[in-house]
């Protein structure tokens, strides 16, 4: 029988989806579970958008441009000016996700064996794009001591070798929500320009900063760097949309746009619905975005409060997406979280969290932590926070 790739042995499983086998089969057994590995949002999606999808009046459903329907891409260009972000409709290319913006700019950017820089812990899928282009990413761990905050400049420095290509950024964070200061963003704008590399931004939780102390900043805010920005974003947090499956990937390089839509045109087309229902988001009314907002807001702070109240455990306040990593008095939070489903339940219920030995290239820098998101109301949340308690209190690997 023919084996399958290295590079789909080297794959790594995702920490977000690789328990849920043993989450359906705890629900299989009539046990509720509550799902704060995943960032789908339960918030409703805009009703200006559902109703578009409603109201589809094509008689064919056809490929549309490659690069993305041009009306959208023209409406983007005023969405991101209210963020004072300056673009052209050409500069935005339209991609299936967030994902798929990622891999692009890294297929288009990086040949194998180049290597970026990428603080950690960082989004699980990153590296799987990484592997599928051939890149290797060099980790440059920040703590949860320090609430997440970025490493020296000294530290980068000496990870960047003469194959370094780029350093790529998540900000607000997942799945820290670490929201980077503009001296952390100089830091890291000064060191593209030092080196000539790349910045790929992920930017797709803009909507969700919390702090009036620490602003928002984009990657296309810091000057000198124009041509050297690939900024990534995606729909499917801000109007939870997660399921259209449209993203954005946005350079003023000509030449990285050349090659990116490459990529776009051997796929053929992003999907078609899916950016009818996008375009018709960005009409949705402020007070939909301001009460999206002030609800994540309260579910962070409540959330947090309870993490914290338990013995043992810990977060840092988060000022940005909808994400928390904790720490937990366990000794491998892989097997704890997988035991939550798998062996325990609490009045018929459990819990679903991503172990954070996924969000670091060393999984032993995560062993006790893992990844929670605040996608669940606040009954919800303190049911799960219960259940967290008395499944530690159960558990048979806790340390004292």
């Amino acid at each position: 029988m023919p084996k399958s790739s290295f590079r789909g042995e080297i794959m790594p499983a995702s920490p977000i989806r690789k328990l849920v086998p043993l989450s359906d089969k705890a629900k299989e057994q009539g046990i509720k579970v509550y799902h704060l590995n995943i960032g789908q949002p339960d918030l409703p999606t805009p009703a200006i958008a559902l109703e578009a999808l409603r109201n589809i009046d094509r008689t064919t459903l056809e490929y549309s441009p490659s690069d993305g329907i041009k009306s959208y891409r023209e409406k983007l260009v005023e969405y991101y000016s209210r963020f004072d972000i300056h673009v052209a409709a050409e500069d935005i290319i339209v991609t299936t996700g967030g994902s798929e913006a990622v891999l692009f700019s890294f297929m288009s950017c990086l040949d194998s064996g180049d290597e970026i820089i990428v603080p950690e812990p960082a989004y699980a899928n990153y590296m799987a794009f990484a592997i599928s282009s051939g890149a290797i990413i060099k980790a440059i761990p920040s703590t949860i001591e320090e609430g997440f905050a970025l490493p020296s400049v000294e530290k980068f420095e000496a990870l960047i070798t003469e194959r370094t290509k780029g350093i790529l950024i998540c900000n607000p964070n997942n799945p820290s929500g670490y929201l980077y200061s503009s001296d952390e963003m100089n830091l890291i704008r000064d060191l593209v320009k030092k080196y000539d590399l790349f910045l790929f931004s992920d930017e797709v939780y803009r909507e969700f900063c919390y702090s009036s102390e620490r602003p928002y900043i984009s990657s296309f805010h810091l000057e000198g760097i124009e041509e050297n920005t690939i900024l990534i974003d995606s729909v499917s947090k801000r109007y939870s949309e997660c399921g259209i499956r449209i993203g954005a990937l946005i350079t003023k390089n000509s030449d990285v746009r050349k090659a990116v839509m490459k990529f776009c045109q051997a796929r053929l087309s992003p999907p078609l619905i899916g950016q009818l229902i996008a375009e018709a988001s960005l009409d949705a009314p402020a007070e939909y975005m301001e009460n999206i907002y002030s609800e994540y807001v309260e579910r962070r702070n409540f959330l947090i409060a309870g993490i914290n109240r338990i013995p043992g455990c810990y977060s840092p306040m988060p000022a940005g997406a909808f994400y928390t990593m904790a720490r937990l008095p366990v000794d491998d939070a892989d097997k704890f979280c997988a035991w939550c489903l798998s062996d325990f339940s609490y009045q018929n219920q459990t819990i679903f969290m991503a172990p954070g030995s996924g969000f670091y290239t060393k999984p032993e820098l995560g062993f006790n932590q893992v990844r929670i998101a605040y996608v669940l109301n606040k009954t919800d949340l303190a049911a799960a926070l219960l259940v967290l308690e008395k499944a530690l209190e159960a558990y048979p690997g806790r340390k004292l």
